[in-house]
């Protein structure tokens, strides 16, 4: 009997060995299986973000494709219009072909416009006309916030320009009721700092015309060619976006006697202005397109550029007298806070001065109230003003005459 319960005793204690021994390696499998599911699940977000690489692959390759399948287009420009059928030159090989133009662009298009066509010639849509980027920057988007109440001491002189430019441009009945041409346009001279450039500016901010302005040296070109183009396009652009009024700073760069010293810079110049005088006064129509030009040295400039029909008014802008003199004052002090100051004295002591002087003295005498951290301007500020920009400019310069 005792025999029997030891081999029953020895039973248990073995299934019990093999069932935790059973339970250990579920154990271990369980652990096993689900370190592989962490692989699988990260390798499964590798794969889908390898997917969406692929797509994104895919997608940009089939826009490559549909670019390539879509026909080349090329470009022409339009010579004549025979009712519905348009003669075309096609760019670089200078062959003319004639073809129909579609319903949708017969208002746009029109002889010397440039047309994009296909390998069939046919006419898919029109193209802005060729310009200079150079040229299409020149065009001024805002006006300048300056108007003639703050110019002082050219009244006369604000009279004429705005005859020549403003009336033409917003009652050219008066012109057409006389009889007359109206002006194109004038040519303002005078010494630096008189007002010249403000009163483009001006003239900009009161015309409700496109404003285009350069500086005659941006006209002389490295290459041979280029400045007569870039006076081209520029005018171009004022004819198309006509009424339009295009200013010329320091046109004696480019319109000085012509002279020819056997460079091909000289040349350049030489025929950069003449291109100038064909478009100021040439066969092409120059409709609604006023010319501004502004130079310190008329006497530089080429008798062909002055006579009437291209400037038809050439108005000097002089230093300003004792009357300008105190509205140019008045003008750029009138939001200072002044005290004790006597705009009668200051006129006196700035005899022989520029419009441009005496807003730099206005100014310096307001720096003279910052730096002491004062409220009010003083007439000893605008006297150590004037002592330092006039009378130390003065001294330097004629020390530097005998050096």
């Amino acid at each position: 009997m005792e025999e029997a319960i030891a081999k029953t005793t020895a039973t248990g204690n073995t299934i019990h060995k093999d069932s935790d021994t059973i339970i250990q390696e579920l154990q271990e499998t369980i652990n096993s299986l689900k370190k592989q599911m962490e692989d699988m699940h990260s390798k499964l977000l590798e794969a889908a973000v390898l997917n969406n690489k692929y797509v994104q692959s895919i997608q940009n390759y089939q826009k490559q494709i549909e670019q390539l399948k879509k026909p080349p287009l090329f470009i022409c420009s339009v010579v004549e219009l025979i009712d519905d059928m348009v003669l075309l030159r096609q760019h670089g090989s200078n062959q003319e072909i004639v073809t129909r133009i579609p319903d949708n662009m017969k208002d746009q298009i029109e002889t010397g416009a440039r047309v994009a066509v296909t390998n069939n010639l046919a006419i898919v849509k029109p193209l802005s006309k060729s310009a200079d980027v150079r040229a299409r920057v020149m065009e001024l988007i805002e006006a300048p916030d300056i108007d003639y109440s703050m110019i002082g001491g050219l009244d006369e002189e604000i009279k004429e320009v705005v005859e020549t430019l403003e009336l033409p441009l917003t009652n050219p009945e008066l012109f057409s009721d006389v009889g007359i041409e109206p002006p194109h346009g004038i040519l303002l001279y005078g010494p630096p700092g008189t007002g010249k450039t403000l009163i483009a500016k001006a003239v900009a901010n009161r015309a409700k015309a496109t404003f285009i302005r350069m500086s005659a040296s941006e006209l002389v070109q490295k290459y041979i060619g280029e400045g007569a183009r870039l006076v081209r396009d520029v005018f171009d652009i004022a004819r198309d976006k006509a009424p339009s009024i295009v200013f010329i700073d320091e046109i004696d760069a480019v319109a000085s006697r012509r002279t020819y010293d056997g460079t091909t810079g000289s040349s350049e110049v030489n025929r950069t202005m003449v291109q100038l005088l064909a478009e100021l006064d040439g066969f092409n129509e120059r409709g609604d397109v006023k010319i501004v030009a502004a130079t310190n040295r008329i006497d530089l400039l080429d008798p062909a550029i002055l006579r009437p029909g291209r400037f038809d008014r050439i108005i000097e802008i002089p230093l300003p007298d004792a009357k300008g003199r105190k509205e140019i004052l008045t003008i750029h002090s009138r939001k200072m806070k002044l005290e004790g100051v006597d705009i009668d004295t200051l006129t006196g002591m700035t005899d022989g001065l520029s419009g441009a002087d005496l807003k730099a003295i206005v100014t310096e005498a307001g720096m003279f109230v910052i730096r002491r951290k004062g409220k009010a301007v003083n007439m000893q500020d605008f006297k150590d003003a004037y002592n330092k920009i006039i009378v130390k400019e003065d001294e330097e310069a004629d020390t530097g005459m005998f050096r």
